[in-house]
């Protein structure tokens, strides 16, 4: 992981989370010294990325459990979990993270000694970063097998180191691509109304010497027309066992275009991304966030103060408009059925 984009630090039971709202400009870390902390900095988008708030959310469980002074802390955990899950719903590896450490808590013996528990709870934690780490190089290296030479990519969102961790997925698949002559160029949507394509993506792909242009998002249909994309690829935040994918707002949009110009549609995803508990994404939780995080960029207003806004984080794609699904137990393709 280049310590330039490390988008947490954990260090001395402190968690310092690197303000992702503020690059490419400026590298600030947040201190997180409790679960409440982490939990801000999840709603609030200082760290996002569905696999990277796994983690984080991990580490702030353990904060959670280090900071207890009561004398029932089972039953504290399952409360400290709830307000984790609620917080942003739509991602999957946040519930998937918090759920096992809750899980862990709850199956300890009533007589475990509390700095056994503390013990046992870390290194879970760090048994969780460790599995990301890995499953993340080898959806990598499954992903790239889908590439043939010099492709022209497009991608959404951001799903590098700073999203992911390590070597990223989408992202990671692309910048491995380029490195081994599969990838020539990359368009990215600028990704409203985060920016996190314009802002972080751009980041990443310039720093790792990938040529890039940034498009806007109503923009890709031309591009892909007139600019001969050979590919799309994306993360996701939540899979269905049916292969039904929510992603970042602008997804299903972008999945339309690549079926009608018949070009493949890929999404890359660890399998702690896949829901096995919904069958289709018509049950997956879309989340709704503030209508000032559209009218407003970098603090100015852009419409009027009393402009109607609808705001989805994410959008889900009907399986049959993803040509391949990866992650770091192979290439799927549809039909799905994740068991």
């Amino acid at each position: 992981m280049s310590s330039a984009l490390t988008p947490f630090i954990f260090k001395e039971d402190t968690i310092f989370i690197l303000d992702q709202r503020k690059l490419p400009f400026k590298k600030e870390y947040v201190r997180c010294d409790t679960y409440k902390d982490v939990i801000k900095c999840i709603k609030e988008m200082v760290v996002r990325g569905a696999p990277v708030i796994g983690v984080v959310s991990g580490y702030g469980m353990y904060l959670a459990v280090r900071n207890y002074k009561g004398k029932d802390l089972k039953k504290y955990i399952i409360k400290v979990a709830k307000e984790f899950v609620s917080c942003r719903p739509t991602a999957y590896n946040l519930s998937y993270v918090v759920n096992r450490i809750k899980n862990l808590v709850i199956e300890l013996q009533k007589d475990t000694p509390y700095k056994e528990v503390l013990k046992l709870v870390l290194e879970e934690v760090e048994r969780i970063k460790e599995e990301n780490r890995k499953s993340l190089q080898k959806i990598v290296e499954n992903g790239i097998k889908l590439l043939k030479k010099n492709f022209c990519v497009l991608t959404h969102c951001n799903t590098g180191v700073l999203a992911c961790g390590d070597i990223g997925s989408a992202l990671g698949v692309i910048i491995e691509g380029y490195k081994h002559n599969k990838v020539s160029f990359v368009y990215v949507d600028e990704t409203r109304p985060y920016l996190q394509g314009a802002r972080l993506t751009m980041l990443e792909l310039i720093s790792a010497g990938v040529p890039c242009c940034m498009i806007t998002d109503n923009m890709a249909g031309y591009v892909i027309k007139e600019k001969k994309v050979d590919c799309i690829i994306v993360g996701a935040d939540r899979i269905a066992k049916n292969g039904d994918t929510a992603n970042k707002i602008g997804t299903y949009t972008l999945a339309v275009l690549a079926n009608y110009h018949k070009i493949p549609f890929y999404v890359i995803a660890p399998t702690s991304s896949i829901d096995k508990n919904l069958s289709t994404g018509k049950e997956i939780k879309i989340e709704e966030r503030s209508a000032d995080e559209v009218k407003y960029i970098n603090g100015k207003l852009i419409t009027l103060k009393t402009a109607k806004v609808f705001h989805p984080a994410f959008d889900v794609t009907p399986a049959e408009l993803i040509t391949a699904i990866v992650t770091e137990e192979g290439i799927f393709r549809y039909p799905y059925n994740f068991k």
